[in-house]
């Protein structure tokens, strides 16, 4: 699992790195980024800091919130190592849905693709779970028996559903303006049907509203939305998480937040906040 440095810089008395390697499940080259808090500098032999996984939306890299995200001096007072993947695979022999911004390259949904030509590229699930896990494990010093998981609109989409699959994985689940209920709503019938095929059962594990009525659980969950947000009303449907997890029983904290809309500036206004709330969870 080689790994290449493609920039170090320091910040907040640790270190924003961007990496590339060769990934197994997508079959191309993957970029991710990793803050490192200046913690890491003083650990003892063998001690490790917890790790928090951040999951874009569309459209979007790795980059952008490592350049807009605003979370690298939380990060450092709470000593949290921040990993941020990229959204889908990337590459010119990678099949793309051309002029489509919600399908395809930069629109991986988080899914292992079962119908072609998608199958061989686009397994982002596996990417996010299992390989790119291995290769942090192996490269850096984080405990990964505290880990947490956010993201934010597709990528929100992306933490609730792998956070709640993988309930023993993650103390924690975050989100910012995630589609809670892809399945009921444009781009996740758009992407699924076309990912995964006609067979809605199979659909259903990447719905959070689904997981949770199929007998999913978590007590640790935070969501932040805009009430401006443009997409709300038919993509992102944030009460049918709320009544999903009512009739389960379950109490997450769900905050509607007046006048924020979509865009980093919201998401940059709470992301210090959501990682102080992790932190929490994380410690011990």
């Amino acid at each position: 699992m080689a790994m290449e440095t493609l920039s170090h810089n320091r910040s907040h008395e640790g270190v924003q790195g961007v990496y590339s390697h060769a990934s197994q499940e997508t079959g191309t080259e993957m970029t991710f980024s990793v803050f490192v808090p200046p913690q890491a500098a003083e650990l003892a032999a063998g001690a490790k800091l917890p790790v928090l996984w951040y999951l874009s939306g569309l459209t979007c890299t790795h980059a952008n919130v490592t350049e807009k995200g605003e979370y690298r001096a939380a990060c450092a007072e709470h000593g949290i190592v921040f990993v941020a993947p990229d959204t889908s695979p990337r590459g010119d022999d990678v099949p793309d849905a051309e002029d489509e911004y919600d399908f395809g390259k930069g629109a991986g949904f988080y899914v292992d693709a079962t119908e072609e030509p998608w199958a061989k590229n686009y397994r982002m699930r596996s990417y996010i779970e299992r390989e790119l896990p291995d290769l942090i494990a192996a490269e850096f010093p984080v405990d990964m028996q505290r880990q947490a998981i956010t993201g934010h609109s597709m990528g929100g989409h992306g933490a609730l559903t792998i956070g709640l699959r993988n309930a023993d994985r993650f103390r924690s689940i975050s989100a910012f303006s995630p589609i809670v209920a892809p399945t009921q709503v444009p781009w996740g019938e758009k992407a699924l049907g076309r990912y995964l095929g006609d067979d809605r059962d199979a659909w259903r594990d990447y719905d959070a509203v689904a997981l949770i009525e199929d007998g999913a659980r978590h007590d640790h969950i935070l969501v932040d939305q805009g009430t401006a947000d443009n997409f709300l009303d038919e993509q992102l449907k944030t009460g049918l998480l709320a009544m999903a997890c009512a009739k389960q029983g379950m109490e997450p904290t769900i905050r509607m937040q007046e006048g924020y809309d979509h865009s980093y500036y919201f998401i940059s206004t709470f992301l210090a906040e959501h990682v102080a709330w992790h932190a929490e969870r994380l410690r011990g």
